[in-house]
């Protein structure tokens, strides 16, 4: 019988593989089973994982009390995504999150500034983000933690300078990742893959877009580069394209925002839920009481994926950013 997993189900097995810290591979475990649909072509794979799950959880605490050095790299995911901004020395990295987050990282035009992780959150509209300021890529030394690090994130920053050889930078910096193992998710199935590769979201951020003289520039590197990298101006200095660079973000987590309506009420649309995006009724449910998804019968909808307002929907119903959901019990 088939399984039929959701989409977001390989996206958290993937995190789990990529996992090396004990806490983090329980945590993907859950959020595997939580994602798994509960039929009969389910209940092996469930099973496996919630023996998985138990020897996983019997081994941490059989070390429970034993002092142990904790990786600074070891950073617990917050907001809607975490993000690891990354790139060669003196591209901006430490400016931007200065800028758009609430984090203060060092930052000086001296190079190999940053020597550790710092990380910040970064409003878009609604919801929080986490992006990671990272120590710059060089052929001098990269900690094995910090590719760890990139390893469990949701989505990678690529950030070069457009005014020193970006199309050098650049593919340093996916020369780098790929001999680690890494790649950017818009080259899956470009690669002569031996073994196994991660793929993650990315976006590459050409920074000291300046002023209109650079467009140019921009244009050169773009004509140079790898036609399928999605790429942004943006300008670190100025301000520009950073609004537009948020939205970006959002874009590429493959996340929705869906706001619950209890009967009656009007819903709190400061406070959505995150979700995967093609994430169904019965996975909302979930997300917003595990009573809610045993016992939902249907659902009312407003918003893009419904038909019209207060639809009456099923539990597989494929929510939509912005939905507004009542659950019926």
């Amino acid at each position: 019988m088939p399984t039929n997993l959701p989409p977001s189900y390989y996206k958290a097995e993937e995190r789990f593989r990529s996992a090396s810290n004990p806490t983090d591979k329980v945590s993907h475990l859950e959020e595997m089973l939580s994602l798994i649909p509960k039929h009969k072509g389910t209940d092996h794979l469930r099973a496996d994982l919630r023996k998985k799950l138990s020897k996983l959880k019997d081994a941490a605490r059989s070390k429970k009390g034993v002092k142990r050095h904790v990786s600074a790299y070891h950073i617990d995911k917050e907001g809607a995504g975490q993000i690891a901004v990354i790139g060669p020395p003196n591209v901006g990295k430490s400016t931007l999150i200065n800028t758009v987050s609430n984090a203060t990282p060092e930052v000086s035009p001296a190079p190999f500034t940053t020597w550790g992780p710092t990380p910040g959150m970064m409003s878009i509209e609604n919801i929080q983000v986490q992006l990671i300021d990272t120590p710059p890529l060089s052929d001098e030394y990269i900690d094995p933690e910090l590719l760890n690090l990139i390893r469990r994130v949701d989505l990678i920053l690529i950030m070069i300078d457009l005014q020193a050889d970006p199309v050098g930078q650049l593919n340093y910096v996916l020369d780098t990742l790929q001999e680690n193992r890494i790649a950017p998710l818009h080259l899956k199935g470009e690669l002569d893959e031996e073994g196994y590769i991660l793929y993650i979201p990315c976006l590459i951020m050409v920074n000291k877009y300046d002023g209109k003289e650079y467009e140019e520039h921009y244009q050169i590197f773009r004509e140079l580069k790898d036609q399928s990298c999605p790429t942004l101006p943006v300008s670190t200095k100025t301000g520009y394209n950073l609004e537009t660079f948020k939205q970006a973000v959002f874009d590429r987590l493959g996340v929705i925002r869906v706001y619950s309506q209890p009967p009656g009420k009007e819903p709190d649309l400061n406070a959505p839920f995150v979700i995967s995006k093609g994430a169904t009724v019965a996975e909302f449910a979930a997300k917003v009481h595990k009573d809610f998804e045993e016992n939902l019968k249907s659902a009312r909808i407003w918003g893009k994926s419904a038909d019209f307002d207060g639809q009456m929907v099923s539990r597989d119903h494929i929510l939509a950013d912005e939905d507004v959901v009542e659950l019926q019990t």
